[in-house]
């Protein structure tokens, strides 16, 4: 027997990129062949795609697991690695996928939508893509990045025009069944319901699809009966009908406190789309007037009904007395629906560039001890690097002292010796770069040296000027230690 199932719970794991090749060209007559190490393939993603033929979320109840492969790594004679297959999971229109916090990620509407839930890690690069004028050939290579993990929540919102709610055993069934080549279960027992039914019902020009909502009772918005699991399938529909049992035996239950009672339960309850179900137009459909106490009921009631500001309409599922009238109430309430609804603009694609100033990156103090950098390229990096070879490491020094790690450090205030945290990896720092030196060193102009010595006044180079014209102006050649320019020239010429 098929199983309707609308939420599960779906672990999903993209595929980690490849680990790049350290290799280096070795060939009979061939010198100095330089590194030739390919990059490591990327890792597969796993996305979910609207299929018309899925209609219920049981294979993910069956299979909540879905991993992606992982990308090959790279080789020697320049061969990259193969970039892992994608899984595409197929679901229902009208799924929405929500994390573990209940925060809505994606709502699924429309033939082909696409929604990324995890995406697959970089492949590294190859000793070859490392190789430059200062690092001809690199002995290491960058290692693959691991894929995404988490745990997503799907829950299936039925796309329909309108929905039908009610108590247990109103009829709600048996009118979708009237109105529709649909045949769902109908017995004479409550809650037969277990699950939503949709129908297509023809009326006139207009062509629409109704839902069978499993019975409300009071308290169904907080969990009571089955209601709350059901009652998102009628967060999309346009139009709500109220479907009223006049023949009911309770005798604390009568049409109007039926209505208020339900009414009460639409309004407790939070659409996690978001939407407005009191804004939403609503029909009365007063059932089983074919039992005489039932039609006498209903006449009584009519007008209190009425009161409401909504369309009240007798019918009767076993005698289809007045569901022509019904369908074609609905089909002119779904209409007006559609010509007030904003019609969905084609999507556009938004560029944000980064800004001038931005650097990629922010260094944080850390509660604990020392400082924290945090950014997607800092963050990156540190996972892609083989701490088992010092000429990685290296590499990593010299990747974030160009991008200014370094100064920020500085800047911030650490100080040689301080922890600084990279992702899940902790260092000493020890600055390299002129900035970072400064640092170690103190600030750019002074020496140590010169503490505590008193300063001595200087003369300025105007007086310094001055004074040595005055001392040159009434001295001879003599004084001056000038050679005279003939040779018999001994004793001085004063």
């Amino acid at each position: 027997m098929a199983r309707f199932v609308d939420h599960v719970t779906l672990h999903v794991t993209a595929g980690s990129g490849g680990h790049g090749c350290a290799s280096i060209r070795r060939e009979k007559f061939v010198p100095l062949g330089g590194p030739d190490g390919g990059n490591g393939g990327r890792g597969g993603d796993v996305v979910l795609v609207v299929d018309p033929g899925v209609h219920t979320l049981l294979d993910f109840h069956h299979r909540p697991h879905a991993t992606a492969g992982n990308g090959k790594p790279g080789m020697g004679s320049f061969r990259n690695g193969a970039n892992a297959d994608d899984i595409e999971l197929a679901v229902p229109e009208g799924t929405v996928v929500l994390d573990t916090d209940g925060e809505v990620l994606g709502d699924l509407t429309g033939l082909g939508t696409r929604f990324v839930a995890v995406r697959g890690g970089r492949g590294g690069l190859g000793n070859a893509a490392l190789a430059g004028p200062s690092r001809k050939a690199p002995g290491f290579a960058l290692l693959g990045e691991e894929g995404e993990s988490r745990d997503l929540v799907l829950e299936l919102r039925s796309m329909a025009d309108v929905g039908l709610v009610g108590y247990p055993s109103a009829g709600k069934s048996s009118l979708v069944s009237a109105l529709s080549a649909a045949k769902p279960k109908i017995a004479d027992y409550p809650f037969t319901t277990l699950a939503p039914n949709l129908g297509v019902v023809s009326a006139g020009g207009s062509t629409f699809t109704v839902a069978d909502v499993p019975g409300l009772i009071p308290g169904a918005s907080s969990g009571k009966g089955l209601g709350l699991d059901f009652l998102r399938h009628i967060e999309r529909c346009s139009v709500l009908v109220h479907v009223v049992d006049c023949a009911t035996f309770e005798p604390d239950r009568d049409p109007v406190s039926d209505i208020r009672a339900l009414e009460h339960e639409l309004a407790a309850y939070t659409p996690a789309l978001g939407t407005d179900l009191a804004a939403r137009p609503r029909i009365v459909a007063l059932n089983k007037i074919d039992v005489p106490d039932a039609a006498d009921l209903a006449e009584m009631v009519r007008d209190d009904v009425a009161a409401f500001g909504w369309p009240v309409v007798e019918i009767s599922t076993a005698s289809h007395a007045g569901l022509d009238k019904l369908a074609y109430t609905m089909a002119a309430a779904v209409d007006d629906a559609r010509a007030a609804a904003v019609p969905s603009a084609a999507p556009r694609v938004v560029l944000r560039p980064t800004a001038v100033d931005d650097t990629g990156f922010t260094v944080e103090p850390d509660p604990e001890e020392g400082f924290l950098v945090k950014g997607e390229k800092p963050e990156r990096w540190v996972r892609q690097t083989d701490f088992a070879n010092d000429e990685a490491v290296g590499y990593l020094a010299d990747r974030l002292a160009r991008l200014g790690v370094e100064e920020a450090l500085a800047e911030a205030g650490a100080r040689p010796g301080d922890m600084v945290t990279i992702g899940i990896h902790t260092f000493d720092w020890e600055p390299s770069t002129p900035a970072g030196v400064a640092a170690m060193r103190g600030n750019r102009g002074t020496d140590p040296r010169l503490e505590g010595a008193e300063r001595v006044d200087r003369p300025s180079a105007t007086d310094r000027r001055a004074a040595r014209d005055e001392r040159r102006r009434h001295q001879s050649d003599f004084e001056l230690g000038i050679t005279p320019w003939h040779e018999d020239y001994e004793d001085d010429p004063r």
